[in-house]
């Protein structure tokens, strides 16, 4: 008997051997594994979905990550545990944003800018202290003179340069006009009109400026002014509630010539088709003319290069090409013109401050309108005849192409998430870009 039993308990034994190897130590609980995988899922769909912006806030990131690192410490063979740290790694490295590796090539817009903006700021400085001493104008402008002294109306009739002219900040509506008022009480006021075209042509001159050669000047400038002083008025430059109605004699002064950000210098001509120029402006386009990557479209562009032209125009600052790409009824109307400029101005800054390149996914083609002629499960089942009833009864075919952007700063980092374009094209015209305000 007890033989017997010997035998069978060493069978049994022999038996659950294999079972029993195959619960080795190394395998991780199954309800660890699952739950940890959960966690990781949703975390690769976040980081999806981020579309490779590094910002997002990822809420299954922690948990997934502590979980797969305390199954990596306590169980390194388990290859469900070894799949899952490979997953994490990949999402972990997704989640910290999309990469380029940024070449010179694609930072020879910065070079060239750079040239042209010395170029510039050399002739302007020139031309600026050329003026004053033509005009042998008055650079010790304070003290002013006191209106109500004797003699000192004879400063009217002649040029004095105004410094550390803050605009917008000091503007403001007169009982006698519309002033940049420089000065304090101690050493008396000059009031710098902006009415008429005097203020009005130079001004837009230095935006011209911008727009085509340095978009860092900015929008709020110190700039210094040389103007004729016409008379003596009494104003209350401050529009402050507590000193509102304070009242104090000043100078007026027209401007003739705007330095600003010792960088440009803006004359006002009544003689020039805009009323004012910054000097070497009629060179500009010439100049520019010779780095220009690109001059034109073709006719049979497709959506994505089209989009790769239009952000090269706006690096470039080639305004007509960029004007060129766009769908030609969101440029027909003076509200239309004038948004064109302002987003132009938007997308320069941009390419200074934010990113330097942009790469793009290809495009989905729509057709809004007509019929499709590239639709092979509509062609499938119309014949000839079919279709063309069918193509005079919808009309001229229109068509909408979607392509995604993405940016990336000068150390190759993407910028935010990708970013939506949309372009039109009817019949079998070009294509042009319809969202041209949405930001790269």
């Amino acid at each position: 008997m007890h033989k017997k039993l010997s035998v069978l308990l060493v069978s049994m034994l022999l038996v659950s051997m294999p079972a029993a190897v195959g619960v080795y130590a190394a395998d991780a609980p199954f309800a660890e594994i699952d739950k940890a995988n959960i966690f990781l899922k949703d975390f690769e769909k976040e980081v999806e979905r981020a579309n490779g912006a590094s910002n997002t806030r990822f809420f299954n990131k922690q948990e997934a990550l502590t979980r797969i690192k305390r199954l990596n410490e306590q169980y390194p063979d388990d290859p469900r545990v070894k799949d899952m740290m490979k997953r994490a790694s990949i999402a972990l490295q997704k989640s910290m944003g999309g990469f380029h590796e940024i070449t010179p090539d694609m930072l020879a817009y910065k070079n060239n800018e750079k040239q042209l903006r010395e170029r510039y700021r050399d002739l302007n400085r020139s031309k600026w202290e050329e003026a004053i001493r033509s005009r042998q104008a008055i650079t010790k402008a304070f003290p002013s003179p006191d209106p109500e002294a004797e003699g000192a109306t004879d400063i009217i009739g002649k040029y004095v340069v105004l410094e550390n002219v803050q605009y917008p900040t000091n503007h403001f509506l007169g009982a006698t006009g519309t002033y940049l008022y420089v000065g304090k009480p101690s050493t008396g006021f000059y009031y710098l009109s902006m009415d008429g075209r005097n203020w009005a042509g130079a001004y837009e001159a230095i935006r011209r400026y911008r727009s085509l050669v340095d978009s860092t000047l900015g929008d709020n400038l110190t700039l210094s002014v040389l103007g004729k002083v016409t008379e003596p008025v009494m104003e209350s430059p401050d529009p402050s509630a507590e000193k509102k109605g304070n009242f104090h004699w000043g100078w007026v002064v027209e401007p003739e010539i705007i330095y600003a950000g010792e960088r440009v210098a803006a004359v006002y001509d009544p003689s020039n088709d805009k009323s004012g120029y910054f000097y070497g402006e009629d060179e500009v386009e010439k100049i520019k003319d010779n780095w220009y990557t690109v001059k034109s479209i073709p006719d049979n562009v497709d959506p994505k290069r089209l989009m790769e032209i239009f952000a090269t125009a706006i690096k470039e600052k080639n305004y007509k090409l960029y004007l060129d790409c766009i769908y030609p009824a969101r440029r027909k109307t003076d509200i239309g013109t004038s948004l064109l400029g302002y987003h132009w101005d938007l997308h320069q800054y941009r390419f200074d401050e934010e990113y330097v390149y942009v790469e793009f996914d290809e495009p989905k083609i729509t057709v809004l309108k007509g019929f499709d002629d590239n639709n092979d499960l509509d062609n499938y089942f119309l014949n000839p005849e079919q279709r063309e009833q069918i193509t005079k009864m919808s009309g001229e075919k229109e068509e909408m192409a979607i392509v995604l952007s993405r940016a990336f700063d000068k150390n190759g980092k993407q910028v935010g998430s990708k970013n939506r374009h949309e372009l039109r094209r009817k019949g079998n015209g070009r294509w042009y870009v319809n969202t041209y305000d949405v930001r790269f």
